[in-house]
C-alpha cells in the first residue's frame, strides 16, 4: 500500500496542529498519508518546495510568511489563489505546482456552520492586508455581508487588496472600503484579526469602540497566540473565537483537493478542542 507524503511548510511550524489534523482525517477516511512539519528559512522557500517535491511529496500547506511566495512560485492557480495572489495549498502533479487557497472558505465555514453566525447583511471589519487577509477576502465577499472594511497599518496595502476585489464586491452588492487601522471609526458586527499582532504578542491594533455590543471578534490565530485578542474581546462584551475552527476547515478543503474525499471537519475540531483543553 502506497503512503503519500504531505507537509506544512513555514517559519515557524513547530506549533502547527496540521499534522495531527491530517492524520486524523486520513484515519477517518481510510487514506494512507504521512504528513510532516517542514520548517524552511525565510530565504529558502523555493528550494524547500523543490526539495520536498524531489522527495516524492504530493502537496503541502503553506503558512506564514510564505503565502505570497507560494502563489508566485506556481505553474497553475485556482480562481481563489489568483484573486488573493496568495496560496496556502500546493499540489504537485507531473512536475507541475498547482496553487489554491482554502483559508477563506475555512473561515466562512467556521463562522457560519460552527459558530452559527450568518455573515449575510452584516458589517465586517477585516484587520490586515497580508497573506492571511488576502486569502479570506474573496470568500467573505461571496458570503454576502452588507459592508466590509479592510484596515491595515499601511493603508496602501489595504487599498491594493480592496482594488483587486472591487469588481467582485460590486457583483455581490457588498460595500468594500479600505482604511488605516489608526483612527478607524464606525462599529462592526464581525471583527476578524488577520494581522500579525497576535503572533508577535502585540496589543490589538484598533480601538475597542469599533465593536458593536454582542459582536463576534475572531482571531485567525489559535491557542496561546490568540489569547490576548480573546481577552480583549471578552472585556468589550464581544463573542470571542480563535482560529482553530478555521484551521481545521481549511485543512479539510485541502484534504479534499489532494484526496478527493471531504473529511468530517466538525468531528475533528471537537476532538482537537477537547484534546487541547485536557
Amino acid at each position: 500500500m502506497t503512503t503519500d507524503l504531505y507537509c506544512v511548510m513555514g517559519h515557524p511550524v513547530a506549533h502547527s496542529q496540521s499534522p495531527r489534523i491530517h492524520a486524523r482525517f486520513a484515519e477517518l477516511t481510510g487514506q494512507h498519508i504521512h504528513y510532516l512539519r517542514r520548517p524552511v528559512a525565510p530565504d529558502q522557500f523555493a528550494p524547500g518546495v523543490q526539495a520536498f517535491m524531489a522527495e516524492g511529496g504530493r502537496g503541502c500547506n503553506i503558512t506564514v510568511p510564505f503565502k505570497f511566495h507560494a502563489a508566485a512560485l506556481t505553474s497553475h492557480s485556482s480562481e481563489a489563489a489568483r484573486l488573493a495572489q496568495a496560496s496556502n495549498t500546493l499540489t504537485f502533479r507531473n512536475g507541475q505546482i498547482l496553487a489554491d487557497n482554502t483559508d477563506g472558505i475555512g473561515l466562512v465555514k467556521d463562522i457560519e456552520q460552527n459558530a452559527g453566525i450568518e455573515l449575510r447583511g452584516k458589517r465586517v471589519l477585516l484587520m490586515g492586508a497580508g497573506g492571511a487577509a488576502a486569502g479570506v477576502l474573496g470568500p467573505l465577499i461571496h458570503a454576502g455581508p452588507a459592508h466590509i472594511s479592510v484596515a491595515n497599518r499601511t493603508p496602501q496595502r489595504a487599498l491594493a487588496l480592496v482594488a483587486r476585489h472591487q469588481s467582485l464586491a460590486l457583483l455581490q452588492n457588498v460595500e468594500l472600503e479600505a482604511h488605516a487601522l489608526q483612527g478607524l471609526a464606525g462599529q462592526f458586527d464581525i471583527i476578524i484579526n488577520g494581522t500579525a499582532s497576535s503572533l508577535g504578542g502585540h496589543p490589538v491594533p484598533v480601538d475597542a469602540r469599533v465593536i458593536k455590543p454582542g459582536a463576534l471578534a475572531y482571531d485567525m490565530m489559535y491557542g496561546a497566540a490568540a489569547q490576548g485578542f480573546i481577552d480583549w474581546a471578552l472585556a468589550q462584551g464581544a463573542l470571542a473565537r480563535d482560529g482553530l475552527g478555521m484551521l481545521v476547515c481549511q485543512a479539510a478543503e485541502a484534504f479534499f483537493i489532494w484526496r478527493g474525499i471531504m473529511p468530517p471537519a466538525r468531528q475533528v475540531l471537537d476532538e482537537l478542542r477537547a484534546g487541547l483543553a485536557a
